[in-house]
């Protein structure tokens, strides 16, 4: 709905600034449970921090040694549930942990890993093992010193499509989800939230009043607390920097590693985009701009130098072809290195003059789901016909697919569609799940999916993403709603960038 289509009476129950995936797990959930939501974001769902992790659904193997045994628990057990619920963005990784024994002895990665197969749960993943790293696949791409190591399951997960998903359910639900929109202004009257909503395409402004404020701006929460709602908050927050390099697929096989570095650090090499391989992160302390964060050649150095001592064949700068970086959030735990700061979460509730607003610090992408769970039992007293919990049955829109039977459901998708091409078949299968369907509607064959802008993007999609994701630019397309910008030509590029920037009045109207 484009802003300022409503009265400058608007009223809701919720309103959630910050469009990561904290404020739209929250709007989601929140949405389910029978309350009016209103969920704000300055830019495009997912574009800080959400869309720059290292993508993984984990319980974090590392944090162990920091013993954040309930952290880790947490996450374990998410792990399993997030696995069901969304097939389609997320599926099982198995890593492999090459040995060094200067740096960690085998027993304390065998008692690490032990906790790891039972602290949460498991149930879908395989349990940790040793392998031999002499012979096979596992060990041709490494150095011949790595003769033993062990692997491990986590998951791989779509991030930005996982933010995109919870915001779809949300508006399903009834939500109101405005991208593009900053909340310039909120004060407590009467009991209310009244904030003011400025549009960033139009200029226009909005009047909206709220029983309770979520602030859920990641990098910024502090700054919204401070500059925004003139308050003052609690916690300390400490920007942390965390950086990916992307280069040419450096091993077969679909298993990734992950490696010990003489800082005591880890560093992840991650089958990406069929074509590539991800290297990350990096974990440097961070005090400019969120909005302007950006790798730095050291990180860069720092990357190529731990995968280059791993593997036969060296990593450097100039094999890199993209890179990533974003902030995390985390609450300052005044630890010195940045590395072992808690990636915890804090819910601070400010609940003065009866109107709440409450302020996530820290968190991970693994554990969004449980932060909603708890920030909505926080806000239980000021709403308390709220319905009961239900995001841990309930699949992601596309997740319906039967369980973690991908594959089938893949299968029958090329079946009930012969005409589609089966890189573009797996592509709509694992992007959209089964509202692939809706994407393609009535097609009967490719050409039916409308003008090609090159690189198999049809104009069927486009629309669907604009219509129903809130895709406003090519960037949005190509680098959040999917990863087409590592593989389509800059002619692609040029289609789409025209394509949107002529598209029709009706239709900038509803990409505002």
């Amino acid at each position: 709905m484009p802003v300022g289509s409503q009265s400058s009476g608007d009223a809701v129950d919720l309103l959630v600034v910050g469009g990561g995936i904290n404020g739209a797990g929250i709007a989601r959930d929140a949405a389910g449970r029978g309350l009016r939501v209103c969920l704000v974001e300055q830019g495009d769902l997912s574009s800080a921090t959400s869309s720059c992790s290292t993508k993984l659904i984990h319980g974090g193997l590392r944090y162990l040694e920091h013993r954040e045994f309930r952290l880790v628990r947490e996450a374990l057990i998410e792990r399993e549930l997030l696995l069901r619920n969304a097939p389609h963005v997320i599926w099982p990784l198995t890593f492999v942990l090459p040995h060094a024994a200067s740096l960690r002895p085998a027993w304390m990665i065998r008692l690490g890993l032990f906790f790891y197969d039972h602290l949460g749960g498991r149930e879908r993943l395989p349990a940790s093992r040793r392998v031999d790293l002499r012979n096979g696949l596992l060990g041709a791409p490494l150095k011949p010193e790595f003769t033993r190591g062990f692997t491990y399951a986590d998951c791989w997960v779509e991030d930005s499509r996982l933010v995109v998903l919870n915001a779809r359910d949300a508006a399903d639900r009834g939500a109101e989800v405005l991208t593009r929109s900053r909340c310039v202004g909120a004060g407590r009257i009467d009991g209310l939230w009244e904030a003011e909503i400025g549009d960033a395409s139009s200029g226009e402004r909005r009047r909206l009043r709220a029983r309770a404020l979520v602030n859920a701006t990641g990098p910024w929460v502090a700054d919204f607390i401070d500059r925004t709602l003139g308050l003052g908050h609690c916690h300390r927050l400490r920007l942390v920097k965390g950086s990916h390099i992307v280069v040419p697929r450096m091993y077969e096989g679909d298993h990734a590693y992950i490696l010990q570095n003489v800082d005591r650090r880890i560093v992840f090499t991650i089958p990406y985009e069929r074509k590539f391989t991800l290297i990350g992160t990096t974990d440097v302390a961070y005090e400019g701009d969120p909005a302007a964060v950006a790798i730095a050649e050291t990180e860069i150095d720092y990357l190529c130098d731990v995968a280059t001592r791993h593997f036969r064949r060296p990593v450097t700068p100039a094999d890199v072809v993209w890179t990533y970086a974003g902030v995390r959030p985390l609450r300052d735990d005044e630890t010195e290195d940045a590395s072992a700061v808690t990636r915890d979460y804090v819910l601070e509730l400010d609940a003065q003059e009866g109107a709440p607003l409450l302020s996530v610090f820290g968190g991970k992408i693994t554990t969004y789901r449980k932060l909603a769970l708890q920030a909505l039992a926080k806000l239980q007293p000021w709403f308390p016909a709220m319905a009961a919990a239900w995001t841990h049955a309930v699949p992601l829109p596309g997740g319906d697919i039967g369980g973690a039977e991908f594959d089938l459901f893949l299968a029958g998708l090329a079946r009930e569609r012969p005409w589609l091409p089966p890189a573009l078949a797996r592509r709509y299968a694992r992007a959209y799940g089964t509202r692939a369907a809706c994407l393609m509607g009535p097609a009967r064959s490719v050409a039916d999916l409308g003008r090609c802008f090159g690189d198999d993007l049809y104009l069927r999609e486009v629309e669907y993403l604009v219509d129903q994701e809130w895709a406003r630019t090519a960037a949005d397309i190509l680098w959040r709603r999917s990863k087409l910008g590592l593989h389509v030509a800059p002619a692609t590029v040029a289609a789409l960038e025209d394509w949107f920037s002529g598209a029709s009045p009706a239709r900038q109207a509803a990409a505002r």
